[in-house]
């Protein structure tokens, strides 16, 4: 121990203090400023000291966290930190390689790693993981909490490939689920004589497509079977279209009515159970359709086959029965009723809400119809209800739709049940009690948490549905002649003047909304043209490229989105034409109005630009693209249809 230590131990600051006083008082200021200065200097060298180690204490905690990210970045795992739901914070290289599209960067695990339970991951148990089929690859994944000072914790999630390891692609197995959609129509429409050798031929080819994909298969129902086949065999069915719909068409044994088939199959699920389901969601979606078509499900996506045949209408007066009472019945459990319809709202879609809206308030319940701006295609018939008192508050903005919700208010979905189409999606996800009402081919992008929902494919329109169950939810419903004249207007529209989908139940309730006093002439007036709009529908109809019994016209820039509709309308008209599309730009989009009178199925073509509807009329809205670019789409899309017969 030198002097100067010992110096520093003795001279603490306040008995430095008190020697330097003394020291200059008795005249000692040399000495005093000496020992200063060698204080100072000591302790100047000290903290330099400690600067330069804290310095290099942080670089080496750097180049620790270097070497951490650059080895996460470069981990032969996938890797990603998440939040508590989901949202992603951080990722390495190597997991881009599990998104469907590298350029779009997403923003939740839960829409890449579809089918993760993140519930479980919080529980933070002890070698918890989880198996996920992603991108027909199979992973384990493994999550490790991460606490942070805000209590806000984050999770890292590790994906490890075990795909060779249980050689998944050989061995996963599917469920393919078969339903001969309209077995009752077909034995009905067949003599007793035949029937018995009927049934047994479509049992026979079914079974004999089921031994040559090497599948188990059961029959559970009269007309439904369940087939267990490799995944492999399934590959090789979409490359050739599922051949067995049109075998199973060509049976022939006295029935005068074509056989068709509903096929669900589930795929790339972790288990028998869970492709179970996903081959029931497949199914119905088929069915939900008009059936004879094939859903294929996975995790990731759905894929459509078929579906080319004219509906069969198989409804029951049973089933609208059933649904008009349960409806009745949560209307009655209700503080409140609105009624949405679909963005652009038509006369279907509106007919039917004000119909439905006259009985739930003849029910005791005050009901409201949800309207935003878009109200061109119902402009003459909301300004004969505007001239009547009785209709003063019958409509509400969405905005104080959504300032008035409460646990039990009921929201009923009319004429629309896809989310990208429903008038305001976020009021929909906010309720908590709704019911769905539709008439279109059913779409994957369904509305969910419905509490009831009536979707008939077979119905002519929303109109003719809801014209059916006010009969079952009254005893007598009390429609004035307008609301009976809106509900027509519906029907009329719908069925392009009782030409389209129309059955038996269509004219029954035409009949009975014109013993209500529904004047057709005053529904042919809701439906003409001014002379500035027939011009431009002519303008429109001159433009018509015709290939093929196809006609591709485009409109005017900035019309009214009725006007292509119109148009699309128009062109069947035209001898040698059975189907129309007609493109217009308004606003920057792109809109497309599809009509089909033959062969031709137009949802299923423009499903393919993210549109639908039905098999005979269809549409689609497509942003940030110019016309020409959508033209060429669109014929492209025509081309690969009429190419595999879709």
């Amino acid at each position: 121990m030198n002097w100067i230590t010992m110096l520093k131990r003795l001279l603490k600051p306040g008995l430095l203090i008190t020697i330097l006083i003394l020291l200059f008082a008795y005249n000692y200021t040399g000495i005093g400023i000496i020992i200063l200065v060698i204080y100072f200097i000591d302790n100047f060298h000290q903290l330099n000291y400690y600067l330069e180690k804290e310095s290099d204490f942080n670089q080496f905690i750097k180049s620790i966290n270097k070497g951490i990210s650059e080895n996460a970045l470069k981990s032969i795992y996938p890797l990603v930190l998440i939040k508590e739901d989901g949202e992603i914070v951080w990722y390495n290289n190597l997991f881009n390689t599990l998104k469907s599209d590298e350029e779009n960067t997403e923003k939740n695990i839960l829409s890449i790693a579809r089918g993760i339970n993140l519930d479980d991951f919080l529980k933070n148990e002890n070698n918890l993981h989880q198996r996920l089929s992603i991108q027909n690859k199979l992973y384990d994944v493994y999550a490790t909490l991460i606490e942070t000072k805000n209590k806000k914790n984050l999770y890292l999630l590790s994906f490890n490939d075990i795909t060779k390891l249980i050689d998944y692609e050989t061995t996963q197995e599917s469920v393919m689920l078969i339903e001969v959609d309209n077995f009752t129509e077909v034995i009905d429409k067949t003599d007793d004589n035949n029937r018995p050798l009927l049934v047994a031929e479509i049992e026979r080819t079914i079974n004999t497509y089921a031994n040559n994909l090497k599948a188990m298969i059961k029959r559970y129902d009269t007309n439904k079977y369940v087939l267990s086949i490799q995944d492999k065999y399934i590959e090789d069915e979409i490359k050739h279209k599922f051949n067995i719909m049109e075998v199973i068409s060509k049976i022939d044994k006295g029935n005068s009515i074509e056989i068709t088939l509903s096929i669900g199959i589930g795929r790339g699920g972790m288990s028998p159970l869970e492709n179970h389901n996903n081959a029931n969601i497949a199914k119905e979606l088929a069915l939900g359709r008009g059936g004879d078509q094939v859903v294929v499900k996975t995790n990731d996506d759905i894929k459509f086959f078929g579906g080319n045949s004219k509906e069969i209408e198989k409804r029951t007066k049973v089933k609208a029965r059933v649904i008009a009472r349960a409806l009745s019945e949560l209307i009655r459990e209700s503080s409140k009723v609105y009624i949405i319809g679909h963005k652009n709202p038509d006369m279907d879609c509106f007919g039917s809400a004000v119909g439905l809206a006259s009985v739930v308030k003849q029910l005791g319940i005050g009901c409201k119809i949800i309207l935003n701006n878009d109200i061109t295609a119902i402009g003459y018939f909301l300004n004969k209800l505007n001239k009547e008192s009785k209709y003063d508050d019958l409509f509400i903005s969405v905005e104080e739709a959504k300032s008035d919700l409460d646990a039990q208010t009921l929201v009923i979905i009319v004429d629309v049940h896809n989310k990208s189409y429903v008038a305001d999606l976020s009021l929909v996800d906010k309720v908590q009690r709704k019911v769905i009402i539709d008439h279109h081919r059913r779409s994957p992008d369904m509305i969910e948490h419905d509490i009831l929902n009536y979707i008939e494919v077979y119905a002519s329109s929303t109109s003719e549905m809801v014209t059916e169950i006010i009969q079952y939810m009254v005893d007598k419903p009390k429609l004035t002649r307008t609301e009976a004249e809106g509900l027509l207007a519906g029907i009329f529209m719908d069925t392009k003047g009782f030409s389209f989908k129309t059955g038996v139940r269509t004219f029954d309730a035409a009949s009975f909304l014109k013993s209500l006093g529904a004047d057709p002439i005053e529904i042919k007036k809701m439906f003409t043209d001014d002379l500035e709009d027939y011009l431009l529908i002519a303008e429109t109809i001159k433009s018509a490229e015709v290939r093929d019994n196809t006609a591709i016209a485009i409109t005017p820039k900035n019309i009214d989105t009725v006007i292509i509709a119109k148009a699309a309308d128009e062109l069947l008209n035209i001898s040698g034409i059975s189907v129309s599309f007609v493109l217009g730009e308004v606003n920057n989009d792109i809109y497309i109005s599809g009509r089909s009178v033959g062969d031709i199925n137009v949802q299923v073509v423009l499903e393919a630009l993210g549109g639908g509807g039905h098999m005979n009329i269809a549409g689609v809205k497509i942003s940030n693209k110019t016309i020409e670019e959508v033209i060429v789409e669109l014929k492209e899309v025509m081309k690969k249809y009429l190419r595999i017969g879709e």
